[in-house]
């Protein structure tokens, strides 16, 4: 099976301070794969260090074999990758359909802007009865939908999603992990850093446990589920 993304041996951090050390992982093509892992412990950090958000200080990132540890995020973004951060970061005055067409702004993009926006509202039709209205004015549970649709209007062979259900209720976490699965079955590679690891393992192909920014465990959510001393020492589960 092809690989998606390839990491060999990778470090990145802020100044002087390390937090991804050694870190090597490949993900085959239309595969969900989940970092799981305490909080502060590099999940968000290895996100930004394969969109060039934070610069690899040693190893390589490839995606479908073509190295992109010395480019450019925007050079990333229109190799392929997708990364939906943290949070909302919506433009809040701008209407949620004016939101969904900023991620449409690479030329490539902007060429399937109609056809990605109509897959948009199929997949999150909530986003369709809401397109006129600003994104200040939408429920936390919307705000992270059109985050989720913004980056998919991209496009990409690689969508990154960083603890989308963070801070919601049990309720739209559901509608949120609908999507996320919907994708899943759609045939897209995914990387998703999630702090429910009991969830995720549900859903995720394979998962990666992050500890002090190196790997400590990979495998399975049977694996996981399996392993209590592993839920209880990294997890609080």
């Amino acid at each position: 099976m092809a690989h998606a993304l390839t990491l060999e041996n990778v470090a990145s951090g802020y100044g002087q301070h390390l937090v991804i050390r050694d870190v090597s992982l490949s993900i085959p093509e239309g595969v969900l794969a989940a970092l799981i892992g305490p909080n502060g412990h590099g999940k968000t950090t290895l996100l930004r260090t394969v969109s060039g958000l934070v610069p690899c200080r040693a190893g390589s990132i490839s995606l479908h074999g073509e190295r992109i540890d010395r480019m450019r995020p925007d050079e990333i973004v229109a190799a392929g990758i997708v990364h939906v951060p943290q949070g909302d970061l919506l433009f809040p005055e701008m209407t949620v359909l004016e939101n969904l067409r900023m991620g449409a702004y690479l030329p490539g993009a902007a060429a399937l802007e109609r056809q990605r926006l109509e897959e948009v509202f199929t997949l999150l039709p909530k986003l369709k009865e809401r397109r006129g209205q600003t994104a200040s004015t939408l429920s936390g549970g919307e705000r992270r939908m059109v985050g989720i649709g913004r980056g998919l209007m991209a496009g990409g062979r690689l969508l990154m999603l960083d603890e989308p259900s963070l801070g919601l209720a049990p309720i739209v976490i559901d509608q949120i992990y609908a999507v996320i699965g919907a994708l899943r079955a759609s045939g897209r590679t995914i990387l998703i850093v999630e702090e429910n690891a009991t969830r995720i393992a549900e859903l995720a192909d394979h998962l990666y446990l992050l500890d002090n920014g190196r790997f400590a465990w990979s495998g399975t959510g049977a694996e996981l589920m399996s392993r209590p001393e592993i839920l209880s020492t990294y997890l609080g589960g």
